[in-house]
């Protein structure tokens, strides 16, 4: 009988179970119940047919419940073949291939999509955690493929099976380093397919009331830092971002890339004073343009980006992959004479809008004080007056929000904040804008950097003084500590120490969970540092570092083709090399016996079998009879019989170690 038509034997269609139903299982939490309990139903089922011996279905239902499948993936995603709905289709026919598995060739194909069905898991996630999942499971898959291919497949040599499969990926690993360092790489992510989601960082080209406030419970961390020298004061850790000019009233928003207005705002000029706060950026993919700096930045942004006339800084092109830059940034600056452009943005407000708000600023500019005291005059009203910094504030209902919030709420979170202090600032003839970003970071001891996550969202405000430029002044910062309801945010200007619990019986605890949490963060920037960051520019720096000069993709596949069928042709001489008898274990261990032998004068015949040879080998030594016997029983079960090796191969090292003829 064909290979192809033998039925792949039980133990090994239990293993392909088993590897499917973990390459499956991240994917079912993801996909629409309807679809992941038809992808559960067809596994199960395949298992209990194994089991039970149930016959597979016809032909006819099997193609009737494939169309069935691509039409609920069809009504499911409505007709949009994104990221999500080709991994849920494959992963259906993945599943759907399980009712004609009735060959080792259908084996095979299951076996090959599901190693096709692993990459797509890194259209996800690209995390260490990911990575070591998906190793296991590619393990699992090949241990499947070896004991379908085993023509004695038993389940007691699973382990065997297990043993062998990590041998032969062991043996890959070389070739697995070789293609990941020097396979070319291709400008943006590979997984940037459209996904119809929205991104994934915290901050908005906008900012509603309530919007950052959503971020403070996010620990999803946002960009990790480096500093070349000391890790400046907390208090002066504001990591700029989208800078927002408009408002409604209640709704703020910034000027788009490609609106004419952004070239209205000139280029970034300021003058500096002092030595730059130098760094390395690894940013988080988000999918906006947006980079982060420490104000002000001192350097271009990557990837062909610009620093605006209103400092903030954006990509060439969107984030969409880990991305790390280095940048140096002055925290000691004069932003010089005002623009006229700058100068009528940073004026406006909508008419009968928060009028109680508008009097105010009015009032403030009719008493002759000086633009710096209107400054002061609005923090003093924060500072001294009942107003509460809390992460839940209540909803502004009404047509004037800031109002609402100024002279009855007062409590809000940092937009609160900063929003009120602009629309004063305007309305006292004051320009003013609003900047969010982050503000702040958690210092790791264990790697030395610092860790900036979605929960230190903020916002903050600038305003231009004559004799200063373009000043931050950020409101939050001026609220009592006593009236500011979480302890993180209390902390948050002061330290980039972590947040501990309170309490003394707390502190052997909080103290191994903050090292625990720093060793894995270490351990995740380190692969976000070296696999995830391998991009382009880095794998053309490390062939500069290898002599290679500036290396082309076509020259560098051409390199990556010679060098595999160097390895093939290797690999292929020492399959094919003359043997001799005796290259498996077993054999080597009765040639060892026969050479014991031929020492006392009984050398085994060119043409005689193990069997004679053990007859008149038994009948020369009669003393040695049993253990001639033995030994030449061991070795004709493992090498004629297809005898577990498990526990005859070390019975028969064991005798041919103690034969003392």
């Amino acid at each position: 009988m064909k290979p192809e038509k033998r039925l792949p034997p039980l133990v090994g269609r239990l293993w392909l179970l088993g590897s499917l139903a973990l390459v499956l299982a991240p994917h079912l939490l993801r996909m629409p119940v309807g679809l992941a309990l038809g992808c559960v139903v067809l596994v199960g089922w395949r298992l209990l047919r194994d089991l039970k011996g149930w016959e597979l279905p016809s032909r006819s239902l099997s193609l009737l419940l494939t169309l069935g499948a691509f039409a609920a993936v069809l009504v499911t995603y409505k007709g949009g073949f994104n990221r999500d709905a080709s991994v849920a289709l494959l992963s259906l026919m993945l599943c759907l291939k399980l009712l004609e598995l009735r060959t080792l060739r259908d084996g095979m194909v299951v076996v090959f999509l599901g190693y096709f069905l692993v990459i797509t898991g890194f259209l996800y996630s690209q995390t260490i955690f990911t990575g070591i999942y998906m190793l296991a499971v590619v393990v699992a898959l090949t241990t499947a493929l070896v004991a379908l291919n085993h023509p004695a497949g038993i389940t007691a040599r699973s382990k065997g099976y297990l043993r062998l499969a990590g041998g032969l990926l062991v043996q890959a690993l070389p070739m697995m380093v070789v293609l990941f360092l020097l396979f070319p790489r291709v400008p943006g992510p590979l997984w940037s397919l459209p996904e119809g989601s929205s991104a994934k960082t915290g901050l908005s080209d906008d900012m509603n009331f309530g919007q950052v406030s959503d971020l403070a419970e996010s620990e999803e961390v946002a960009f990790r830092v480096r500093f070349e020298g000391g890790v400046p004061a907390a208090d002066r850790l504001y990591w700029r971002g989208p800078v927002l000019w408009f408002t409604d009233g209640r709704r703020w928003r910034g000027i788009a890339a490609k609106d004419p207005r952004a070239l209205a705002l000139g280029q970034a000029q300021y003058e500096r004073s002092g030595e730059p706060i130098r760094y390395t950026v690894t940013l988080e993919p988000h999918g906006k343009r947006w980079v982060f700096a420490l104000d002000l930045p001192a350097r271009s942004p990557p990837a062909g980006g610009q620093v605006r006339g209103d400092f903030q800084m954006l990509s060439g092109q969107r984030i969409d992959e880990l991305l790390q830059y280095p940048m140096s940034s002055y925290l000691e600056y004069h932003t010089g004479p005002l623009d006229a452009d700058q100068a009528f943005l940073g004026l406006r407000l909508p008419d009968d809008i928060n009028p109680k708000t508008r009097w105010l600023g009015e009032e403030w500019l009719a008493s002759g004080l000086s633009d710096a005291e209107i400054v002061e005059q609005a923090l003093a009203r924060f500072e001294t007056e009942p107003f509460f910094y809390t992460r839940q504030p209540p909803a502004l209902l009404s047509d004037h929000p800031v109002d609402e919030f100024l002279f009855e709420t007062r409590r809000g979170f940092c937009e609160h904040y900063a929003a009120a202090f602009v629309t004063l600032m305007r309305a006292a003839d004051i320009p003013a804008r609003v900047v969010t970003g982050y503000q702040g970071g958690e210092l790791n001891p264990v790697g030395d950097y610092l860790i900036v996550r979605q929960s230190d969202a903020h916002a903050w405000a600038e305003v231009w003084l004559r004799d200063r430029g373009w000043v931050r002044v950020d409101p939050t910062a001026a609220i009592p500590p006593d009236r500011v309801e979480a302890a993180r945010d209390s902390v948050r200007f002061t330290s980039t120490a972590p947040v501990v619990l309170t309490g003394v019986q707390n502190g052997w605890l909080e103290q191994a969970l903050q090292q625990f949490r720093s060793g894995w963060d270490a351990v995740n920037h380190g692969w976000n540092q070296w696999v995830l960051g391998f991009n382009q520019r880095r794998q053309h720096d490390l062939l500069k570092r290898l002599g290679f000069g500036d290396v082309g993709w076509r020259e560098m596949i051409a390199g990556l083709m010679a060098l595999l069928a160097g390895t093939v042709a290797v690999v292929a001489l020492y399959l094919f090399r003359p043997r001799q008898a005796g290259l498996d274990a077993a054999a080597r261990l009765y040639a060892q016996f026969c050479g014991k032998l031929a020492r006392r004068g009984l050398a085994r015949r060119p043409n005689e079998g193990p069997l004679d040879f053990a007859v008149r080998a038994a009948e020369a030594r009669p003393e040695l009879r049993s253990e001639i016997e033995g030994i030449t029983d061991a070795y004709a079960r493992l090498r004629y019989g297809q005898a577990d090796p498990a526990p005859w191969l070390p019975q028969l090292k064991q005798r041919v170690k103690r034969f003392r003829p």
